[in-house]
């Protein structure tokens, strides 16, 4: 099958099998939850692991030869011999979730020899469906966007949690004036740049793939960049699955990140 087709068809299972997944959360959402605490202090509620193992069973029954890169699932070898591999966040912004916020998401991506080839962002509790194939460009509900055309940093929406405002990750130390909005889920806020409602996001500790796979492709099919925070290509499947940071936007993407220390 031509590469194209086999995106397609990848986008399309992804857009089924999340939209599956947020029925699954939906549900738990409405009749409540049990939520336990990993080593890391972050949580993880009943229904990241129903909609984690929903997915593992769904896709991987579909595509028996792909690999599995999942928050919620024990890593392994395997999937590193895999060409083509699923990168999934079951559940993006579980604190907001367990808080009974609105701001996360179902993150969705196939990975292949390293580069997201197809991926979805699902907000349920938004009605919100983002989508991307390699080639084919980002659409949010089936409608196309575009990454804002904002050149100058001054005064331009980036996403950040205030860590990143330290001044020490800045040069000089001091903090470019642009303006901070925040959402929980990294999903979401690649989604948000992708569109053009903010012009950009970054995050500089080191970030799992789960998070952040699925929006970098809606980020560049959407006519943005993201990279991590040194300006390298945002590879994915890798042994250790975590990115040096990230940094993504439309045109501001790199002045911006040519401000980092």
């Amino acid at each position: 099958m031509p590469a194209i087709e086999a995106d397609a068809a990848d986008l399309a299972l992804l857009i089924e099998a999340a939209e599956e997944a947020g029925g699954i959360a939906l549900r738990y959402a409405r009749r409540g939850f049990r939520t336990t605490w990993k080593p890391d202090d972050s949580p993880v509620t009943e229904a990241d692991m129903a909609v984690d193992a929903h997915l593992r069973a769904r896709l991987l029954a579909a595509r028996p030869g792909y690999g599995w890169l999942s928050e919620e699932t024990p890593d392994g070898p395997e999937r590193l011999a895999a060409r083509r591999v699923f990168v999934v966040d079951p559940i993006d912004g579980t604190r907001a979730y367990a808080e009974g916020a609105k701001d996360w998401a179902h993150s969705l991506a196939v990975v292949e020899d390293g580069v997201p080839v197809a991926a979805v962002v699902l907000l349920p509790m938004h009605g919100r469906l983002y989508a991307a194939a390699r080639g084919g460009g980002a659409a949010l509900n089936g409608a196309p966007i575009r990454a804002s055309r904002r050149e100058e940093v001054a005064g331009a929406a980036v996403l950040a949690a205030k860590p990143a405002l330290a001044p020490h990750h800045w040069t000089g130390g001091a903090l470019p004036p642009f303006r901070r909005t925040f959402r929980s889920s990294l999903a979401y806020r690649l989604a948000r740049v992708a569109e053009g409602a903010d012009d950009a996001m970054l995050t500089l500790r080191p970030v799992w793939e789960w998070d952040v796979a699925a929006g970098a492709l809606l980020v560049t099919e959407a006519g943005g960049a993201a990279t991590d925070r040194r300006g390298a290509p945002a590879r994915f499947n890798a042994a250790h699955p975590q990115l040096d940071g990230m940094v993504a936007g439309g045109a501001v993407q790199s002045p911006l990140r040519a401000l980092l220390a």
